[in-house]
């Protein structure tokens, strides 16, 4: 499986989640190094991975286990590519399904080939991320991690595989390029703030009263999971709403929603930075598919105006404002639509990416140098 890291550091560890699998999992083993390109590994940089000390890990149905951390130096925005064997068969992974990375696998039945660097035993390609939840890098200058929490246009529908082009990568890439140019910063020790994705096709932030239903953990309920066990988060950025308006919420739910997941990040010490809805086409209602309208639209601005006003966020990012089209501000830009209506083109993510400030995410004392 590949991953990319955004920070440099000298050992990581992994994360392996059975979230959603029936029944327990075994790692066999597990290994991490330096991806090259495809399934090639840099030659001696495949590491053995121990839990515990123990080379087999048991990960029950529900459950997550973290690795012990292993020497490896890693580069900003390098990929890493994580090799597990799973003995047994007919084992169903907990999957992220949309992580438009390519990850490699080797037949079923071939036996442990997880030490392997060579591309040769991985004959099979996949767009999912199977049971991998995060790296981590240890490192002693970074001040943190920014988590991007977030619906499809955060995982990334409509970037282009392998490119790594949604907007928060365009992010990440500008942290490291503004660090790396800062010779006051780079002079006092500062290092570079690490990028979790943490977006889900389709997701909602609430569950109460949509139809049709919620058909994933809405963001008021994976907020401790998917944000808040990650180590060292200093800022979140919480980017939902539109699939929840798309179901029939009203501006009062998508509102009393966010503002819990703002109170309890706050609570912990950590910055939450609020964004505005981006535009969404009419499309008439289909099946199951509720589709949108003026209507909506109307509810999407009216959260909007209260992101923009009243929200009790650290701060705002107006991704609304950066993709709107000039002529009709209901709608996207014709070059940041990728077609849908819904989800923003490599260009759209680019311009989001691109707008942000970065100044949002440093400290106070970042803020006055």
């Amino acid at each position: 499986m590949i991953a990319r890291v955004t920070i440099p550091g000298d050992s990581v560890r992994i994360r392996l989640d059975n979230t959603f699998g029936t029944e327990p999992v075994t790692i066999g083993r597990a290994y991490i190094g330096h991806r090259v390109q495809g399934a090639a590994l840099a030659g001696g940089s495949n590491r053995p991975l121990t839990f515990d000390g123990a080379s087999e890990v048991a990960i029950p149905a529900g459950g997550s286990t973290w690795s012990d951390p292993v020497r490896l130096s890693v580069l900003a925005q390098q990929d890493l590519a994580v090799s597990l064997y799973i003995p047994g068969s007919n084992i169903r992974p907990s999957q992220h399904t949309g992580a438009v990375t390519t990850s490699y696998r080797s037949a079923d039945g071939s036996g442990d080939v997880a030490p392997e660097e060579s591309r040769a035993p991985f004959g099979s390609t996949t767009t999912s991320l199977w049971w991998l939840k995060a790296i981590d890098v240890e490192s002693v200058s970074s001040p943190g991690a920014i988590v991007a929490f977030g619906d499809s246009i955060t995982d990334g529908t409509c970037s282009t595989l392998d490119a790594h082009d949604r907007w928060e990568d365009v992010l990440s890439v500008r942290l490291g390029l503004e660090h790396d140019g800062n010779t006051l910063r780079a002079r006092a020790g500062e290092g570079l703030k690490a990028m979790i994705n943490e977006g889900i096709g389709g997701n909602t932030i609430t569950r109460e009263g949509l139809t049709p239903p919620a058909d994933s953990t809405p963001g008021v309920e994976r907020l401790d999971r998917d944000v808040l066990s990650h180590h060292g988060v200093t800022d979140v950025v919480l980017f939902m709403g539109t699939n929840d308006i798309r179901r029939g919420a009203t501006a009062a739910q998508v509102i009393a929603a966010m503002t819990s997941i703002a109170q309890k990040v706050k609570a912990k010490g950590i910055r939450v930075v609020g964004v505005t809805i981006i535009p969404r086409h009419n499309v008439a209602p289909t099946g199951t598919n509720t589709g949108w309208n003026a209507d909506k639209t109307r509810i999407k601005n009216g959260v909007n105006r209260w992101i923009r006003t009243k929200a009790p966020f650290d701060n705002v990012i107006d991704f609304d404002q950066v993709v709107r089209d000039p002529a009709n501000p209901d709608l996207m830009r014709p070059p940041f639509n990728c077609g849908d209506g819904i989800h923003p083109s490599p260009a759209g993510y680019y311009a989001m990416g691109k707008s942000v400030e970065l100044s949002l995410f440093q400290s106070s004392g970042e803020r006055r140098r």
